[in-house]
């Protein structure tokens, strides 16, 4: 599904309250009872949606990162979502490709695959792309397929080797179906270590944050990475602001409880990584993104579709306008950082 081009420059947003927005205005998504409860509605959420999401933003299904004023004005959604890869890239120390064997890359809530496929095609990195999505390993398999076949200009099929993974440009990629809870477990032999673990707006989804920083520390190599991209609360927030700003987010998004920057930085640490890159707060350079989604997102298909999925459908799309809103008053906030084992 092809996605459509957007461009920072294009035309005036949409008033946040719109006739459309108005029509299916319903109350929040429904109270997460138990934490399998609210894992097993990401679950069916990502199942149903991916295909909208490519149809949306395109294979890169996080921010984009508008760095300066030009920039802002000029540069299109997929190339500012390609400028966050870079970022992440640069912070980390991963920009420049090795000259010795392939980097060994675990992109944790893979999405369709866009990051996992970046990586392979532009750093030659052997990437595995995990994420709980039955449909989203299907999107980002077929992607990579048609990647690699276009490698071969069409001459042959791409087939996978042993490991399932499929050549595309200077690398190599596969994706699993895996909660990423139990990738300690999953990837446990010495064999299965990573160079890098690599999670871009995944983690804030994940019931047990301790738990991932435990887990990277196991499926790294001694020396590996974590580089992380994600969404955060700002501190010190009174109950009031919570509730309006950030509370809509966490029940529109499926998010448990979100955490601050500082909060991710001792997780890490408690889990034995040391601080590569300190939290650099990005929220001003990507907080365009809900504005060109806002932008997006009135299609009438897209909330008949999402009505069609009950109160958390509608609940995701309502939850744009809080995403607007947490920037504006800098309650909800946006941060790059890395970890080194």
């Amino acid at each position: 599904m092809a996605a459509p081009t957007a461009t920072a420059a294009t035309g005036d947003v949409p008033a946040e309250n719109t006739d459309l927005s108005r029509q299916y205005d319903t109350p929040m998504g429904l109270a997460h009872t138990t934490m399998q409860a609210l894992k097993d509605r990401i679950k069916l959420h990502y199942d149903l949606a991916s295909d909208y999401y490519v149809s949306l933003w395109g294979e890169h299904i996080h921010h984009g990162y508008w760095p300066t004023d030009e920039s802002k004005a000029k540069e299109s959604k997929e190339t500012a979502q390609a400028n966050l890869i870079r970022l992440l890239l640069s912070i980390s120390g991963l920009n420049k490709e090795d000259e010795g064997k392939p980097l060994t890359v675990l992109d944790v809530g893979c999405g369709v695959g866009g990051t996992s496929r970046y990586l392979a095609s532009n750093l030659g990195a052997r990437v595995t792309g995990i994420t709980i999505s039955t449909r989203q390993v299907e999107l980002a398999t077929k992607l990579a397929e048609k990647l690699a076949a276009e490698g071969t200009e069409g001459e042959t099929a791409p087939t996978a080797d042993d490991g399932g993974f499929l050549s595309v440009g200077k690398g190599q990629v596969r994706f699993l179906e895996l909660d990423a809870e139990k990738m300690g477990e999953f990837f446990k032999e010495d064999s299965d270590k990573f160079d890098v673990v690599w999670i871009s707006e995944a983690l804030s989804h994940f019931p047990d944050k301790a738990l991932f920083f435990r887990n990277a520390h196991l499926v790294l190599k001694p020396g590996g990475k974590l580089v992380l991209a994600d969404w955060f609360k700002a501190e010190d927030l009174d109950e009031t602001t919570f509730n309006n700003d950030i509370k809509p987010i966490e029940d529109g998004m499926l998010l448990p409880p979100m955490c601050t920057q500082a909060g991710y930085v001792k997780l890490a640490t408690d889990a034995g990584l040391r601080v590569l890159a300190e939290p650099k707060d990005i929220s001003q350079d990507v907080k365009q993104t809900w504005d060109l989604s806002w932008a997006l997102v009135q299609k009438p298909s897209l909330w008949a579709f999402a009505l069609s999925q009950g109160r958390d459908g509608i609940a995701f799309l309502q939850a744009f306008r809080a995403m607007r809103r947490g920037y504006a008053n800098g309650t909800f906030r946006y941060a790059v950082m890395s970890f080194e084992k």
